[in-house]
């Protein structure tokens, strides 16, 4: 029978709580203040404590803290109980560790049913330290907790499809050939760039990233090959390019396939002559960078459609890495979680939690369309909610139902045949272009491939909807 411990200086109140979780079937001891029960815990280890905020004596803040101090509050949970319901105390209470905080007048099956779940919630955390002594943990976990190596990310991972990408890793990092990574969006690609690079000889030089996506093509040429002053409005001094930063060492371009028609010639001649000139120069400037890109989708269309050209297609592709969506890795889920989970801890300085056994058939049962990136937030997002304790199915799948909830609507007809010619339109427009999106996994060029509109229309429509 679960023990609870009762702190709150309205005997009223306490008696009547009392008498609630007897019937209820729990056990109970009472103090009338903070002081009184931090003296009470010396000698006796109850399961949860249902804490007044506000009392003479010492409240709910002096105990929070005491707990805190102790390191007991991941493994008695403490509800705060109070009358005085403010934001700002329900700010300060979570912050301290309180489970949850209730305002009075209390709302009886809400409070009883809080209860429940806090003591369950602790036969989960007892029950992961159980699995954790013994389940063999792979080596990653012990050095992130020690190390600020940990907090850089890492290839993790030993299902068949991943072991096929170490390999390719270990075939080509030795070697200069450049390298083109094929993958969903999430799959890891910069990443395993980075393993790349930093199983290189060039590994103790500059390894940049650009995102081919993120800029404008003009600004976009800049980035990649810099600007004499004057070149353009605005280019007030000379600026080296990341190609010029980036000698001796390595630089991923992601999204390759939105490299624009007009810059791919220059990066041609990058990768075959090892020169380029500044934006506005006439100098010709010498580089040895290894070039690694990375695309979401098949750059063969592109090719075919004669948006990228067909020659750098094939210098790209030298050697190409697929990388497997994680519904092809299942077996790598539980290792990512863990890795996610103690990276979380150390970069928020607090214990490392773990995951219950219900919580990982939930994540094993779920598909993940965003790959390793939406499990990393989903596992990062659950973590805050369980403030240091264990993570369970219920905080897993609320954070799933969250997911599902913002998924485009479907298209609704009879709705739409209600509605003033316009709006509808409207209507069809947005149900189409967020299909699309979902469908390329966010791309905007591809996204406007499959709408069969130029790109730039593509975001005026999105603008105009008002669709992020």
């Amino acid at each position: 029978m679960s023990e609870v411990l009762i702190v709150d200086d309205d005997h009223n109140f306490r008696e009547t709580l009392r008498e609630l979780l007897s019937d209820a079937g729990y056990q109970t001891l009472v103090a009338t203040n903070a002081e009184e029960a931090i003296t009470l815990l010396q000698t006796t280890t109850p399961e949860l404590t249902l804490c007044d905020w506000k009392m003479p004596g010492g409240g709910g803040e002096q105990f929070l803290k005491s707990l805190q101090s102790e390191g007991l509050l991941t493994t008695m949970p403490v509800i705060i109980l109070t009358a005085h319901g403010t934001g700002p105390n329900a700010i300060q209470a979570m912050q301290l560790g309180a489970y949850d905080f209730i305002t009075k007048p209390l709302d009886i099956d809400l409070a009883l049913a809080t209860v429940a779940r806090a003591i369950r919630h602790m036969e989960l955390q007892r029950e992961v330290e159980v699995l954790r002594q013994q389940r063999f943990r792979d080596r990653f976990v012990e050095d992130m907790t020690t190390s600020e190596e940990g907090l850089k990310p890492q290839l993790i991972g030993n299902s068949p499809a991943w072991i096929e990408v170490f390999k390719n890793i270990g075939r080509v990092a030795a070697t200069d050939v450049g390298v083109l990574l094929l993958g969903e969006s999430g799959t890891g690609k910069e990443v395993v760039a980075r393993a790349i690079h930093q199983n290189s000889a060039r590994s103790r030089r500059t390894f940049i990233i650009l995102n081919c996506a993120a800029l404008p093509p003009e600004l976009l040429e800049s980035e990649l090959f810099g600007h004499e002053r004057g070149a353009f409005t605005g280019a007030i001094a000379q600026k080296r390019g990341k190609f010029e930063a980036a000698d001796g060492g390595t630089i991923f371009l992601d999204e390759i396939g939105e490299l624009p028609l007009s810059l791919q010639p220059k990066l041609l001649r990058v990768l075959q002559e090892h020169t380029f000139e500044r934006v506005g120069g006439t100098v010709s400037i010498h580089t040895d960078v290894r070039v690694i890109a990375a695309t979401n989708r098949p750059l063969e269309d592109d090719v075919e459609q004669k948006t990228f050209r067909a020659d750098l297609f094939y210098r790209l592709n030298a050697f190409t890495v697929r990388l497997p969506p994680l519904r092809e890795r299942q077996s790598d889920i539980l290792p990512l979680a863990e890795y996610f989970l103690a990276r979380y801890a150390q970069r928020n300085q607090i214990a490392s939690t773990g995951l219950a056994a219900d919580a990982i058939m939930a994540l094993h049962n779920y598909s993940f369309p965003g790959n390793v990136r939406e499990l990393e937030h989903l596992i990062e997002r659950a973590a805050v909610k369980a403030g240091g304790r264990a993570i369970t199915a219920e905080q897993i799948q609320a954070e799933l139902t969250k997911e599902k909830s913002s998924s485009p609507a479907v298209f609704d007809n009879q709705t739409a045949m209600g509605m003033p010619f316009h709006e509808a339109v409207a209507s069809w427009e947005r149900h189409l272009i967020e299909q699309a999106l979902m469908a390329s996994q966010g791309n905007k060029s591809d996204a406007a491939r499959r709408l069969g509109i130029h790109r730039r229309l593509l975001y005026e429509k999105l603008a105009g909807l008002g669709i992020k």
